[in-house]
């Protein structure tokens, strides 16, 4: 795929924002759920007739069926010696012209393809993501997560400090709003306390009063947690954000996700491709596996949206192939026949047998 058909732009700027939120006041009061009602005040943004939209919960937002995912694991197979220490944390990547050169190109070729919204988590990724959206910030629904300084952290784990790393990671950002905040928690949610679960809600609620945030949200890999915050706390977990695999399945009873169709929470799936162990390759275009990595992705994907619950995976994407990819498997046929089916387990099983110590526990996302 050479081109992408023009989607529209609308520029949503902090005015519009708080429009929108007197009209799905508006509409709520008129007797709308809320979601229809939001889905009244803004149609799916950047749309491209070629592209697939999904409803995320009860935000009312249409996202593209395939999201960015900020994390860029593998983007020194573009650029070699990009990452210090082989580690992608650790690259100082705004001081360099080719990583934010390959950030905002990603961005343009995403948005021109339909996506629609973009998923940071790290300082750097809001850094570089803003930067990317700079004039042309309404084409995309921006997710924040300045994890570092959240509640994976114990010092950060009460409102007031939750609050301060939100002012400053948008004062550094430039950022006049944020679409979702998804607070980066435990990956093992469950080790927080009570206490700590209250304050971060208390902040999530604080920032969406504020109108810094217009949704609100959580990251964990703990699926039991999750679900205990979403009954807990219907009226702030309005996303998550969470690990899921070409090899999740839902659970018979007792799933995460009965609490995400009861509570109409709206969700992001990471790690769609196990820590890229489902890959042969390592995702530079001279590979000699790359046909058959980009296979494997688009039967990832496809499997992945079987699950109505999931509203999006969220793949780092580091070059236009990989987006052109994404926008094909949504042009094949969802569900996966026998052959594919068992050409995918075969991919599967390779993938688990390989995760490195780091992602072994992705084992554990087998069942949801």
């Amino acid at each position: 795929m050479k081109t992408h058909s023009a989607p529209t732009s609308p520029n949503l700027s902090r005015r519009e924002f708080l429009r929108d939120g007197a009209l799905l006041t508006a509409s709520v009061a008129a007797g709308l759920s809320s979601a229809q009602a939001a889905q009244e005040a803004r149609k799916p943004l950047n749309h491209n007739p070629n592209m697939e939209y999904r409803r995320l919960g009860r935000t009312g937002l249409m996202v593209s069926a395939v999201c960015l995912g900020g994390h860029w694991k593998r983007l020194d197979t573009v650029f070699p010696g990009l990452f210090k220490n082989d580690n992608w944390l650790d690259a100082d990547l705004l001081n360099s012209p080719d990583f934010v050169k390959n950030r905002t190109d990603i961005v343009s070729w995403c948005s021109e393809a339909g996506m629609n919204y973009i998923d940071a988590c790290t300082g750097p990724e809001v850094l570089a993501y803003a930067k990317a959206l700079q004039g042309r910030r309404g084409l995309m629904y921006l997710g924040y997560s300045w994890y570092e300084k959240e509640a994976r952290f114990e010092q950060w784990r009460t409102k007031e400090q939750l609050l301060k790393s939100l002012d400053e990671g948008m004062q550094a950002a430039k950022l006049d709003y944020i679409d979702l905040w998804r607070i980066t928690c435990h990956e093992q949610g469950g080790n927080h306390t009570f206490n700590e679960s209250e304050e971060i809600i208390a902040a999530l609620d604080t920032a969406k009063q504020q109108g810094k945030a217009r949704f609100s949200g959580v990251s964990s890999h703990d699926r039991r947690w999750l679900k205990m915050m979403i009954e807990r706390y219907p009226q702030q977990m309005d996303v998550i954000v969470t690990p899921y695999t070409a090899r999740s399945k839902v659970l018979p009873t007792e799933s995460l996700f009965g609490a995400v169709k009861k509570c109409d929470v709206g969700v992001f799936g990471i790690k769609p491709f196990a820590g890229n162990s489902l890959f042969k390759g390592d995702s530079s275009l001279s590979s000699p596996d790359a046909e058959e990595d980009s296979r494997r992705a688009r039967l990832a994907v496809r499997n992945i949206l079987c699950n109505p619950a999931i509203t999006a995976p969220i793949p780092g994407l580091i070059n236009k192939t990989q987006v052109d990819n994404m926008v094909a498997a949504l042009r094949e046929r969802r569900t996966l026949d026998a052959k594919e089916t068992a050409e995918l387990e075969k991919a599967n099983t390779e993938a688990w047998a390989k995760l490195d110590a780091s992602h072994q526990w992705l084992k554990d996302w087998e069942w949801v």
